[in-house]
């Protein structure tokens, strides 16, 4: 596997980016913020494409070894244009995060219509054909992230509400993956680091030996504008809303020049993780919202960062 070693945690891959505009066999603005599974023996990549509409829309990439993908001809996911979706979908959808439960795949996106973003449901079997489930959260609600089993006999997931003009993590609860409640809170931005502006979910958690570790993203704000880096956290097993470790430092921050140009600069923003046989993690991520790049750590590695005294592996 060819990596290249750097200043950060996370080591990008030589390739990157993986996508851009150029990979996209129609036309439209930009291509960012892709979440992978394996399925049927492929790596496959649920794409956010900005359209020359102005809004945003989902297409699916293929690949069999994770690094080199190919775009789909034709878009997977188009905002809803008639029914009740369409009064929530009007203005896009953006940011999918796919999560495998019991024998389906479901998607948690950002709806966004007229009254704000939502987090809205769908789910696949198998990647052609895409079923809208539910609206799940009120407006000013983003970044969910479904957990990949279920704790305690309900559903869980993570987003991010607006409360006091912060959004902070919390942690729901739900029998049927449609309503949700039991809400708790579980982590805020940090005065003066680098997550000391905005925060938000990733990737789905992974279950580790000492807890669900989060990749998360997190925002400072500078002078010259925000500064999007990813993170990493650790949730205790049993009561996710409980913080058992957090990483200090970022595991990746914008460096290279498709991560601090593009339509939004300075930005590596988390969107998905795949867990190889070997331990390794891919973690992909856009890139100043103008591509897709991926970069690769040990599992070790990543609990360490969250848990320095875990003595991982």
């Amino acid at each position: 596997m060819a990596i290249r070693s750097g200043r950060d945690l996370l080591h990008r891959y030589e390739g990157n980016p993986i996508l851009v505009l150029r990979d996209v066999p129609y036309r439209c603005n930009t291509v960012f913020n892709g979440t992978p599974v394996k399925f049927g023996g492929e790596y496959l990549m649920l794409l956010r494409i900005e359209g020359q509409q102005g809004y945003s829309f989902f297409a699916l990439a293929r690949g069999r070894d994770g690094f080199h993908f190919l775009i789909d001809e034709k878009p997977c996911m188009l905002p809803a244009q008639e029914g009740p979706w369409a009064e929530w979908e009007e203005n896009g959808i953006e940011d999918p995060r796919l999560t495998y439960i019991e024998g389906k795949y479901y998607i948690l996106y950002t709806a966004v219509g007229r009254y704000g973003h939502c987090i809205a449901l769908s789910s696949t079997e198998d990647f052609v054909h895409f079923e809208r489930i539910a609206i799940i959260s009120e407006p000013g609600n983003k970044d969910g992230v479904l957990f990949p089993q279920k704790i305690n006999g309900l559903y869980a997931r993570l987003d991010r509400p607006i409360g006091n003009g912060v959004g902070s993590v919390w942690l729901s609860y739900s029998p049927d993956l449609i309503n949700w409640g039991r809400s708790q809170f579980v982590f805020s931005p940090r005065a003066r680091f680098w997550d000391s502006y905005r925060i938000g979910g990733s990737a789905p958690p992974i279950l580790t030996e000492h807890g669900w570790l989060e990749i998360y993203h997190g925002v400072k704000m500078t002078s010259a504008g925000p500064i999007y880096r990813a993170g990493t956290i650790m949730l205790d097993r049993d009561d996710p809303a409980k913080v058992i470790g957090q990483g200090l430092a970022p595991i990746l921050s914008p460096r290279e020049d498709y991560e601090r140009v593009g339509d939004v600069g300075n930005v590596c923003f988390a969107c998905g993780a795949i867990v190889e046989d070997d331990g390794d993690v891919k973690v992909y991520y856009g890139g100043a919202d103008t591509t897709i790049c991926v970069a690769t750590a040990s599992m070790n590695e990543l609990i360490e960062s969250c848990m320095p005294n875990s003595k991982a592996g």
